[in-house]
């Protein structure tokens, strides 16, 4: 691991740097400014949910466009362009003072952050490295632990003494001042393998699958459930962690205080299934990796404690960490890297979708006097769900993948 590294480091970390900067973007991010916002704008739990769901709805839209630019340019060209994108956005959050701009706003953000500089990292780390696909995912998501781990905190203790416009434009400077760095990293970039015919790896059945083949098969379908519920509901549970923090009776700096925790876990989990991925194959693993989070769940739901936060906690950041390196790696062993980009737009899309569903279902479901407590439960069952769908979905293809 350590010489795998060390030969890569350059590739490796602009991975790394995009998945951090993809925070601007993230759920996490922008759910700290919940109660400013809504209270700025005079919003009910529903009303933000629906704007956010909303603009996320549209942002997984364009995704199933946009993603497609990773098959046909490269990534220090493409980028920059997004990180640029990405910066105008957090300006654009700073000084919109119009509620109707919030879901135009919201879309922008989720586009750039969570969708494209997600999406570039995960592709160019798929195609890159094929014999240690696990370890290179696995070490480029770590962007998003240094994010979940160290932002939260250092943002709940900002907004004591800054306005979260201020924040906002840190995070706009903070992200233009990385392109040069970004660009230096990849001024020897690798050819994308879906340039280099001799460098593309086979999906089931020896086949280079199209997006539009791949969409038409029922592995894909038995997969979108868990692709959409993993980043729906983890999405809405750090969407609502203020209000879950009061229903709780707890600080929010002191659940805050457990992500550390959470983050430490899930670099853990996303390392360890990062190797076992490169040893053992997703078709062994993806079956299972969202077990803990049913787990998790109940714990959140019937949990009275901080204690009984913490643990669940830890269960959710097993299948956070598991969930950076396994359905990535899965799509590329499935269906090929020749037309990654586009294949992986789609599932991004589903993904970008799902975590427009959770915040605006949770919202809703609150204006409807429908408590966190008994929605955690039905999620849990969800999970339950997903998994059966993915193991019989696997299973099916089994010999198709080995031929």
């Amino acid at each position: 691991m350590r010489n795998f590294i060390y030969k890569n480091s350059q590739w490796l970390s602009a991975g790394i740097l995009l998945t951090f900067l993809s925070s601007f973007g993230q759920t996490y991010f922008i759910s700290i400014f919940s109660g400013e916002i809504r209270n700025t704008f005079n919003l009910s739990h529903g009303d933000w949910g629906l704007i956010y769901g909303f603009g996320t709805f549209a942002s997984a839209i364009v995704m199933i466009w946009a993603g497609g630019l990773t098959d046909i340019m490269r990534v220090r060209k493409l980028g920059p362009m997004v990180l640029c994108a990405l910066s105008t956005s957090c300006l654009f959050m700073a000084f919109n003072p119009v509620v109707a701009l919030l879901p135009v706003v919201i879309f922008f953000l989720r586009l750039t952050g969570q969708g494209m500089s997600t999406h570039i990292a995960t592709v160019a780390m798929s195609r890159w490295f094929v014999n240690n696909r696990g370890k290179a995912l696995s070490i480029s998501n770590l962007g998003f632990s240094f994010g979940e781990a160290l932002i939260p905190l250092f943002l709940v203790s900002a907004l004591i003494y800054f306005s979260w416009q201020k924040i906002w434009i840190i995070a706009a400077l903070v992200t233009l001042f990385s392109i040069p760095i970004l660009i230096w990293l990849l001024r020897q970039e690798r050819s994308p393998q879906s340039i280099d015919a001799e460098d593309q790896s086979w999906g089931m059945n020896k086949l280079h699958w199209t997006r539009k083949k791949t969409i038409s098969h029922p592995l894909f379908w038995f997969m979108m459930p868990a692709v959409i519920g993993q980043s729906a509901f983890n999405t809405a549970f750090f969407f609502q962690q203020v209000h879950f923090s009061e229903i709780k009776g707890w600080e929010h700096l002191s659940l805050v205080s457990m992500f550390p925790i959470y983050t430490g876990v899930a670099i853990c989990m996303m390392i360890l299934s990062g190797i076992l991925l490169d040893k053992f194959g997703t078709a062994k693993l993806i079956p299972y990796f969202q077990l803990p989070m049913i787990i998790a769940f109940i714990l959140f739901a019937f949990g009275e404690t901080l204690y009984s936060a913490l643990l669940g906690f830890i269960f959710l950041g097993i299948t956070s960490g598991a969930n950076t390196t396994l359905p990535n790696a899965f799509w590329a062993e499935f269906f090929g890297t020749k037309h990654l980009g586009s294949i992986k737009a789609a599932a991004a899309a589903a993904m970008v979708l799902g975590s427009a569903i959770g915040p605006a279902l949770t919202g809703i479901l609150l204006d409807f006097d429908i408590s966190l407590n008994l929605q955690y439960v039905g999620i849990s069952t969800f999970f339950i769900i997903s998994s059966l769908l993915m193991l019989v979905g696997i299973s099916r293809v089994k010999k198709d993948l080995y031929n």
